[in-house]
């Protein structure tokens, strides 16, 4: 059963006014013990503050700190309620320290104890300068640990959304991956009617298919074929020669007149003749001599 707000804060209060009350016990203990290493009367009523207060500013740090830290504020914490108890049993045994009559700086009658008493006396508040600084840095320092990842509400109206995606249509659905090819199946042929026929034999149970795997066609790369024109690079063969019929000369003849009519005299040669006519060197120059020996004779009449 938890406590509501009230509850907490009267046990809050209640453990607050039983501290204060412990530290006004451990007080006089504590403020006796300084007067009797030497305190004067500031000094020794403000010792107790100095022992009993780190013991609370330990505590602190010790609910703030995590890991190694943490551990040495328990340490820190332990040392100096370990020390309080050793001092304030000390301050019972010795009833001279309850007043002035003892003498300064004995705590103890054997000389072994009574050094190892003034030392620790003395060493307290040179020890909590140096603890309490140190756990003040930690705790300004001390980073909180991140907040753990909250946990995923479920969905109140999931049964509609799954009804949603499986009302939704074709088209708005993902396109699904198409399924593996399966292999050909071979069938074989049913031999209940050929024993059907066959007189004298039974017939046999219908064969079930036989899966056959069909093996996936594989097509060798094929070189592209170049598309620059390879140069000749001797006599070209018949084959490949043009099945052009041959023209006889007076064939020549006539085309050359009809090319050549408009030519002037000066263009009248065997390279422009074979050119125009498509002819060989000698077809052509004997072209250019008849049609000069003509356009001669024409001239003279």
């Amino acid at each position: 059963m938890s406590l509501n707000r009230k509850g907490r804060a009267a046990l809050v209060l209640a453990l607050v006014a039983v501290v204060v009350m412990a530290f006004r016990v451990s007080w006089n203990a504590l403020r006796d013990i300084a007067g009797a290493v030497g305190a004067d009367h500031t000094a020794a009523t403000l010792y107790p503050f100095v022992v009993d207060g780190l013991m609370a500013l330990a505590l602190i740090a010790t609910l703030v700190l995590t890991g190694k830290d943490r551990k040495f504020a328990l340490r820190v914490l332990g040392t100096y309620t370990l020390a309080s108890l050793v001092l304030n049993y000390v301050h019972g045994l010795v009833p001279e320290l309850h007043g002035s009559t003892v003498d300064w700086g004995r705590l103890a009658d054997w000389d072994p104890a009574n050094w190892a008493l003034v030392l620790l006396a003395t060493s307290l508040p040179v020890g909590s300068i140096y603890f309490g600084s140190d756990l003040v840095a930690k705790v300004l320092h001390h980073r909180a640990a991140p907040a753990p990842d909250p946990i995923p509400v479920p969905v109140a109206n999931a049964e509609e959304s799954t009804e949603s995606v499986s009302n939704r249509s074709t088209p708005d659905l993902l396109e699904s991956t198409p399924p593996p090819a399966l292999p050909a199946v071979v069938r074989v042929p049913d031999p209940v009617g050929f024993l059907k026929s066959a007189p004298g034999l039974k017939p046999m149970p219908t064969s079930t298919p036989i899966p056959v795997p069909v093996k996936p066609i594989v097509r060798s790369a094929v070189p592209a074929a170049s598309v620059r024109p390879r140069r000749a690079t001797g006599r070209v063969p018949a084959v490949a020669r043009p099945t052009r019929s041959k023209r006889t000369p007076d064939q020549l003849l006539d085309e050359a007149r009809k090319v050549t009519a408009g030519w002037p005299d000066t263009k009248l040669t065997a390279e422009g003749i074979r050119l125009a006519v498509h002819t060989s060197p000698v077809n052509a120059r004997m072209l250019r001599d008849t049609l000069k020996a003509e356009r001669a004779a024409t001239a003279v009449v």
